[in-house]
Formats: C-alpha cells, sequence, structure tokens
C-alpha cells in the first residue's frame, strides 16, 4: 500500500503498507510505483476490458443461442495466445446490486466468477471496478434492473446520502463476496492486484466534497480487512485534482482516446503524432507523484489499421504507467457484427492485426522500462526492440527470442537459431504465409515446434458504422494455403503433426520448408528428433491440443472493389481487386463498357491472397468516364460485379451496376476536398449548428462551421483516395486554393494546411472575406506549422496541437495526403459575431 505521507495522508496506510509487504499483496513505495509484497518487483500487465457476464454482451449471447461460459473459455484461450496478464471490468452494479446497496447472487455475479476463475487458470491478474454507474442497455435502451444505481442515477449517486450509504453497503458486500470457483473472497483474492473504486464519475462541488465522497468509499472497503491498493478516475473533473491527492487512495487511473468516439467511419492518415505523448497537466505534483499510475481504458477507436498500439504503450510506459488494459475486446461469437461498441474493434480471429499489434503493446509494457523516453515523434517510432511505421501499417518486435510482427516485414531477427516465438501476420524472413489469419510459432523443445494458424478474416464493410447484429462486417474462411517456415532449429526436413481434435489432416507434402496448410494447432518436428510431448501436454499456460476458431460464415463471393474517384486522360490506370472466394478462382478479368464500340476484357492477375490487380491501358482512358464491370468465374459458373448477376442467365432480368472513374485533363484542378461529397468523412469536434447548405446558382454545396465559442477550432480530411488517380499531375500544380466565404458578414482568418504520410504539416493564413471566392496561396508560401491533434481526444486535457515538421524540412508533394483547416479565433462579446466560414472546396490548381 501507499508508504505513509506525514502531511497528507492518515496514519494508518503506513500499517496497511507494512500489511500488504508481508503478503503477497501488492503495495505502492515511495516513489509512486507499484510493487509485489513478497518480492519487491515492479507491477507490470496489459490487457484488455471484456463484459460477457453483464449488460449488451449478456443479452446477445443468450439472443444466438451461446453458452456464456463456453465464450469466456474461449476468448481467454486466446488472450493467452495475445500474452495478456491482465483482465479490467467495471462491474455494472445495477444488475447484481438491490437499491440498497446489497449484492444479488444472480447470474451475472456467478458469470463474473467464472471468467475470474478462467483468467487466473492462464495467469490472468485482473483489476476490479465495482461502480459502472452506467445503464445496462448500450447499445439498447436500459432495462428495468434492480440496482441503487438505476434508482439514483449516476450524478444523484456521488452525492446524494442514500445513494452514497448503498453504495458503501454494496462495497463492503461486494469485496467479502467468495468465489466459489475459488473459494477465496475477493478481498483476499492473490491475483486481484487492486480496485478501482468507480468508472468515470466526473463530480462537481468542491475539492473537499470529493475528498469525503473517496475517503466515505475507502473507509467501507477498509472495513473488510483488505489491503488492497485502491485507485480512483483522476482523468476526469481534473479541475477537482487536489479532492483526489488529499484523499486515501494509492494511484490514479487514465484513459486514453487519442482519435476521439464514434467517427462513424474508419480514420484514415497518419496517426502516430496523436499518439506521441501522455502528457498529465498535474505530474509535477508532489502528491501526485507518490501515487501509482494505471490506465483503465484505451484505444485508436475507428482505426483499422496494427501500426499505433506499441506507440500508445510506448507513451503510457514513459508517463509511469505500469498497467494497462484495451477497451474493448470483442466477444468472438457476435465478432462478424461489432455491435457492442462500434467505435472499437478488437478480436483474435476478426481483427488478427490488431490483435498482433496489442500482443506487441504487451510487450512494450514488460520490457519498456517506467518514465523511459524515447524523444519526440519521429525519432519514437523506433524505440527498444520495437518500431512501428505507419506508411507499411506495422508494428514488430525483434529480440534474439522473439518475432512478432502485424503485416509483412523485411526484418531479420540477431539469429535465426535462438529464436523462442514468432507470431505474425502475412510474411516474414521466418514464414511466408498468404491467408489473412495469425499464426503461432512456439518452440517446445529443441527441434520440436508448435504451429497455430487461425482462420482467414475479411472485413467487407467498414466496421465503424451503424452496426446490427443482421449487419455482416467480417466474414471467415478456413481456406487452404501455402506455408514456408524456415527455422534452424527444424532445419530443412521436418514432419507436421496435427494437434487439434477436429483436424484431419493425414499428411503434408513438404518442399524447400513449404507445406499447404489449413486451419488448426500443429506439431512441427525436426527429422530424427523425439519427443515425448502428446496433445494432450501442458504448456506454459495453453494444452498443445487447445485451438478455437469459428467456422467459415462465407457464404458468398464477395468483390471488394473501391474504383478510383478521378484518373488523368492519357494515362494508364491500375485496378485492385480484393476477392474472396471459398477457393481459387478459374478466371476473373475486368470488362471495359465504352459508348459505341464493343466491350474490351482484361484479365485480372492474382497477385497473392484473395488480391488481384490489372492495369488498364491509356488508350482506353477516354471520354468523361471510364466504365467497367467485373466477371469472376467459379464452378464454371460465371458472374458480374458488383451487380452480382449471373452472366448469360440472369443480366437482363436485373440492373447491371457499373464501377465508373471519371477521366479529367492533367491540366484541371485537382480536387483535395468538395463539400457536397466528402463532409461525412470531415474529422471535427461535433458542431450542432454545423449544416451542409445547397448553393443552387452555381449547382454545389457548402458547409457552414461556426464554432459556439472564441476558442481554437479545426478540422482534417484525408484526401489520399480523392487523388490516388492524379498523384503525377499533383507535382504540376502551383496552388493551394480555398473555396467558400466568411459568415456573419465579418472576415474571418484560417490557417490551411497540408499534411504528409510522415506527419509533416506546412501551412499558411488566409483571410477570408463575407463573399463567396477564391482564397489562395502559392504553395511555395506554405510554411512549418504544427499538426493539430484530430479528432479531439479524450481526456480533454491532452495537448490541442504538437510540432512534427523537421526545422530544415520542405514540403513534398509526394507525400501529401491530409487537409488541416484551422479557424484562428478572435476574441469578441458578441456570439453572434464569432468568426466562422462556409466551405466550398479546397483544390491543388
Amino acid at each position: 500500500m501507499k508508504i505513509a505521507l506525514t502531511f497528507l495522508l492518515p496514519i494508518f496506510f503506513a500499517t496497511s503498507c507494512a500489511y500488504s509487504q508481508k503478503s503477497n499483496d501488492v503495495y505502492v513505495d515511495k516513489d509512486g510505483v507499484m510493487r509485489w509484497g513478497n518480492t519487491k518487483e515492479e507491477v507490470k500487465g496489459f490487457g484488455v476490458n471484456y463484459t460477457v457476464p453483464f449488460a449488451y454482451a449478456y443479452r446477445v449471447a443468450k439472443q444466438l443461442n451461446v453458452s456464456p461460459e463456453k465464450a469466456i473459455d474461449d476468448d481467454v484461450y486466446h488472450f493467452s495466445r495475445l500474452g495478456f496478464d491482465l483482465y479490467r471490468v467495471h462491474v455494472w452494479d445495477t444488475e447484481i446490486s438491490d437499491t440498497l446497496g446489497n449484492l444479488l447472487g444472480n447470474e451475472h455475479l456467478k458469470l463474473l466468477d467464472y471468467a475470474l476463475k478462467k483468467m487466473k487458470d492462464r495467469g490472468i491478474k485482473f483489476v476490479l471496478t465495482p461502480f459502472a454507474y452506467w445503464g445496462n442497455g448500450w447499445p439498447e435502451k436500459d432495462e428495468k434492473t434492480p440496482g441503487f444505481s438505476r434508482k439514483y442515477g449516476k450524478a444523484a449517486c456521488l452525492t446524494n446520502p442514500d445513494a452514497i450509504k448503498a453504495q458503501q453497503n454494496y462495497l463492503f458486500q461486494f469485496l467479502n463476496h467468495v468465489n466459489p470457483y475459488t473459494g477465496v473472497a475477493y478481498k483476499n483474492e492473490p491475483d486481484l492486484i487492486a480496485f478501482e473504486i468507480s468508472n468515470e464519475p466526473q463530480h462537481g462541488g468542491k475539492d473537499s466534497d470529493v475528498t469525503a465522497f473517496i475517503n466515505g468509499m475507502v473507509s467501507s472497503m477498509r472495513k473488510t480487512g483488505c489491503e488492497k491498493p485502491v485507485f480512483y478516475n483522476i482523468s476526469h473533473s481534473i479541475h477537482l485534482a487536489q479532492g483526489y491527492f488529499d484523499a486515501d487512495i494509492q494511484g490514479g487511473t487514465f484513459q486514453w482516446y487519442p482519435t476521439g468516439l464514434q467517427a462513424k467511419h474508419e480514420i484514415m492518415g497518419n496517426l502516430l503524432p496523436n499518439v506521441d505523448d501522455y502528457k498529465i497537466p498535474f505530474a509535477a505534483n508532489p502528491r501526485f507523484k507518490q501515487m501509482a499510475k494505471i490506465v483503465y481504458e484505451f484505444d485508436a477507436a475507428d482505426v483499422g489499421r496494427s501500426y499505433i498500439y506499441p506507440a500508445m504503450a510506448r507513451s503510457f510506459r514513459t508517463a509511469g504507467m505500469q498497467l494497462a488494459t484495451h477497451f474493448a475486446y470483442d466477444p468472438t461469437y457476435f465478432a462478424y457484427a461489432n455491435t457492442e461498441y462500434d467505435t472499437h474493434y478488437m478480436n483474435l480471429i476478426y481483427t488478427p492485426q490488431k490483435a498482433l499489434g496489442l500482443k506487441i503493446a504487451s510487450e512494450v509494457f514488460h520490457n519498456i522500462p517506467l518514465y523511459k523516453d524515447f524523444g519526440k515523434f519521429p525519432a519514437d517510432t523506433s524505440f527498444g526492440n520495437f518500431r512501428v511505421s505507419y506508411g507499411q501499417d506495422l508494428a514488430e518486435m525483434v529480440t534474439k527470442e522473439k518475432f512478432i510482427y502485424t503485416n509483412h516485414t523485411t526484418s531479420i531477427p540477431p539469429n535465426m537459431g535462438e529464436l523462442e516465438h514468432i507470431s505474425g501476420s502475412g510474411n516474414s524472413s521466418v514464414v511466408k504465409y498468404e491467408g489473412t489469419g495469425a499464426y503461432f510459432l512456439d518452440k517446445l523443445e529443441n527441434g520440436v515446434w508448435r504451429l497455430e494458424v487461425l482462420p482467414d478474416a475479411i472485413w467487407v464493410q467498414d466496421p465503424f458504422g451503424y452496426n446490427s447484429l443482421d449487419k455482416v462486417l467480417a466474414v471467415i474462411n478456413w481456406r487452404q494455403w501455402p506455408m514456408s517456415v524456415r527455422l534452424p532449429d527444424l532445419g530443412d526436413d521436418f514432419e507436421i503433426k496435427p494437434l487439434n481434435p477436429i483436424n484431419d489432416t493425414k499428411t503434408f507434402n513438404i518442399k524447400d520448408q513449404t507445406f499447404d496448410i489449413t486451419p488448426g494447432a500443429y506439431m512441427l518436428i525436426r527429422k530424427g528428433t523425439s519427443s515425448k510431448l502428446t496433445a494432450t501436454s501442458k504448456w506454459k499456460n495453453i494444452t498443445l491440443n487447445e485451438f478455437v476458431a469459428p467456422a467459415t460464415t462465407l457464404k458468398k463471393t464477395y468483390v471488394l472493389h473501391s474504383p478510383h474517384k478521378v484518373v488523368s486522360a492519357g494515362e494508364s490506370m491500375s485496378v485492385k481487386v480484393q476477392i474472396v472466394s471459398l477457393k481459387q478462382l478459374e478466371a476473373a478479368r475486368i470488362r471495359l463498357i465504352a459508348q459505341g464500340t464493343k466491350p474490351v476484357d482484361l484479365d485480372l492477375e492474382h497477385t497473392g491472397s484473395y488480391h488481384y490487380s490489372a492495369r488498364i491501358p491509356a488508350e482506353f482512358l477516354k471520354g468523361d468516364a471510364l466504365k467497367y464491370y467485373i466477371l469472376v468465374t467459379e464452378n464454371g459458373v460465371e458472374k458480374l460485379y458488383p451487380s452480382e448477376l449471373e452472366n448469360n442467365k440472369d443480366r437482363n432480368n436485373g440492373e447491371q451496376k457499373l464501377f465508373e472513374t471519371r477521366i479529367l485533363p492533367k491540366s484541371s484542378s485537382i480536387s483535395l476536398f468538395n463539400a457536397e461529397k466528402d463532409h461525412e468523412q470531415l474529422l471535427r469536434p461535433y458542431l450542432k449548428t454545423s449544416r451542409l447548405n445547397p448553393i443552387p446558382e452555381i449547382g454545389n454545396s457548402e458547409l457552414s462551421i461556426q464554432p459556439e465559442k472564441a476558442e481554437d477550432y479545426a478540422m482534417r480530411y484525408n484526401f489520399k483516395s480523392n487523388i490516388a488517380g492524379r498523384t503525377s499531375d499533383v507535382l504540376s500544380k502551383t496552388r493551394l486554393v480555398f473555396h467558400g466565404r466568411a459568415l456573419n458578414e465579418k472576415p474571418c482568418a484560417i490557417q490551411i494546411a497540408l499534411i504528409g504520410k510522415d506527419g509533416s504539416v506546412y501551412g499558411a493564413t488566409l483571410n477570408v472575406k463575407p463573399e463567396n471566392n477564391a482564397y489562395t496561396v502559392l504553395l511555395n508560401d506554405l510554411k512549418k506549422v504544427d499538426f493539430i491533434s484530430l479528432p479531439r481526444p479524450y481526456p480533454g486535457f491532452l495537448p490541442w496541437s504538437l510540432d512534427t515538421t523537421p526545422m530544415a524540412g520542405k514540403l513534398d508533394l509526394r507525400n501529401i495526403e491530409t487537409l488541416q483547416i484551422s479557424i484562428i479565433p478572435k476574441a469578441v462579446q458578441d456570439k453572434k459575431q464569432l468568426a466562422g466560414i462556409a466551405i466550398q472546396s479546397v483544390n491543388l490548381e
């Protein structure tokens, strides 16, 4: 526990600290570091939030006729494969309490106990947050639950004397509750590291009110005899920070959503600057320095890429965080739909590359020293044995013993012969694999390895939109793919034995260390090596024959293709297509449709996995637009896409849809942002007054942006897809042009900037007048400006902007991909006269 601080803390904490060090309970030393009581080693932990025992996840299990216990078993096995050793949940008190705070021994509490036992069995420790204060509905309506938090509501729970009494009663009973699966009360559970009293309390009032509330809760907990560290959320209501510092707690909890929440689409662009630094405004406070620090929730919400989590973990360690749990792991049984928290998406099966990123982030937490500083972006993209790359969508860990990567990599471990673990997705110097699922290779003994290959997961829709259980976002395919494994310990000649019970593969044809593989668990044995290990042998925290994955859910062939919006006349055009099928296609081709001429077919070349490509010669890019469809042949049947019509059979009985790309002269302007077409993808703080308004006289629309206060306001748009077909023309442009006007009949100053793939930012100030006009800046006049952290992060105390551009840098037009516009605030008294703009478009000309 926390050491005795005579000027701040009650004397009983000195005895708490002494007690904890005699047991193996965690205590907090004089420097604010949690340590194990027996070994004095620093406490480190990393894992996930996971909610199957409660609320929506529980209801969906019942709705889909899934056993919650079986679901927990399956997902906790995956936690073990990802190297997680920490679990956190904010308990839905509203489901397991009555209005007086009495604990209800119902199905929800039983499932929590079951989950904790399963975590223990895998060596996973936990932090429990007894109060959630939420209703149990999200994303549905709340049910009429029996608990005190439903009766009083969150705000009253923090101030109403009867609600406070109920909470204190609940805490006393919760800590005394004996888990029937372990026979141990929560207060004595050796794998329970600490308690966090409540989830995001958001206090009002005075510092002293906050202190009194917290101390009342802690007193109730201490009456149970529990000496574990008690934490409180101090990343909300930070104007009351002194109230937290004066309370009888041993640490503070933090969150981080560096890309905001609820964008309703996948956020694109280089987001490494967003996670460069977790800057705590009261970090220098003497009392805070003596408090332990943990992260109760974090995620790069609405980000579908794999590179970002290790960078977040690095920043957490620099800030002094010892524990962190991602929010939230999607239970596998409904991860296909991502309906629990649609702004988050995490599951080993359905988001394998992201999950591997979390695995590497766990390694960061366990290997990077506390408070270690690696400098600022972009210098900190390589740190210790870790590297992150936006351009490659890659995070990796490379050591003598471990090689973990989220995507194709050319890195080479320092000594292949000393490797003991490989996990990854895609190709590396050790493994070549065309499937999209994750794989794991573990050395069991000299010459004996365990290989686990998960089935393919393919996103067929943006998973961050408006989701429902009836909407399939991702599909699973158990498809056979070639795999190569090059490990000196296995040599050139090895045999493969299936391990998991449903694996009926009999023989493997291994040539040049390459073989065909289907999902499952296998033992790879070097020729001439004998082993006593069997399928049922225990190894670390798994059994060798364990394997968990849903069956194939692919019911039809998907042709996933986004045509270029615009291309330049006189140039050839590349076409990339993802065709997701149960087995290898017989044929795939593009049919070009031109009015008055015969259709032209071009073969699509299979480039690996589900990917196909072709190049359309410049001679076919004539007129105003290129139109085409894709033909796919399977089992002797040819279908047309995107219509999904069968060729020569029902094509005349249904609407034949076409892919279309506009063709423009090379000299024409390049559209970076068009309000009418692109406003839904514009990242910006919410404004209830913002509107897209038509301008009939010019056949266009304008987006009005009127900040509600005289303060910084900015927006960002990733235009990569807008210019993908015109990259060769970008270098010929000389001007950045803003089309729009100022609102309220008052001029408005804005900063307009271009962000590169490397995070560099170059911009200039424009004085926009009330007249609708084109406001121009020469590209050569753009200067180094700050990168603004958008979407705005949670917690709100994090910095507005940072410097990401080298001093000697220069704008590289080949590098640009994002537009940043900020309104420069002007102090005025009359709210009606606040600065604002109406945007029609931004072009390169």
